[in-house]
């Protein structure tokens, strides 16, 4: 199983930022590859995304499911098709990490876990000479590349206003 985790402090108390995470839909502005996401329900446990990516010479829609929330904490999902694929948002207060001119501060723990060999190849349509296997070595450190892409974008829109993040890169895909 790879495994990828980011995170970083935002200037805001756990309750805004899960309300913001909550809107499972609005992610599809901050991903360079990820071009739609249609619901089935609100952001609750066992709300259903479909989410429609698109790279290179392929597109390919997955479903994911919200297996468990625990508001202001934690949302907990997984991939229902086609790979075996979960993880979750985490939200931990962190006053002490508020600069001076901010009241808080919160950490935003993002982490994504897959098995690559379980993908199935048949959901795919392929190139002619495409394999599974070079597909999945060329999308393993897109994870990455989009975690940090993501957690960026969210951090702007929260507080308002660009800044420099500092990211940590917990784990990274095996391949990276």
């Amino acid at each position: 199983m790879d495994r990828v985790e980011v995170s970083t402090d935002v200037y805001l108390p756990p309750e805004e930022i899960y309300e913001f995470l909550e809107d499972f839909p609005g992610y599809a502005d901050y991903s360079k590859y990820l071009k739609e996401v249609r619901s089935d329900g609100t952001g609750e446990e066992g709300t259903r995304y479909d989410l429609e990516f698109a790279w290179w010479k392929l597109n390919y829609t997955a479903r994911s499911e919200v297996t468990d929330t625990d508001p202001p904490e934690r949302i907990d999902w997984r991939i229902v098709k086609d790979v075996d694929a979960g993880g979750y948002w985490q939200v931990e207060p962190r006053p002490e990490a508020a600069p001076p001119d901010r009241e808080t501060a919160s950490r935003v723990r993002f982490v994504v876990e897959f098995d690559p060999d379980s993908a199935n190849a048949g959901a795919l349509d392929l190139p002619a000479l495409v394999s599974i296997g070079w597909v999945i070595d060329k999308i393993r450190p897109k994870v990455l590349e989009e975690a940090e892409r993501v957690v960026e974008r969210i951090v702007a829109d929260l507080e308002g206003e660009r800044r420099d993040v500092e990211l940590r890169v917990h784990e990274q895909p095996s391949s990276v």
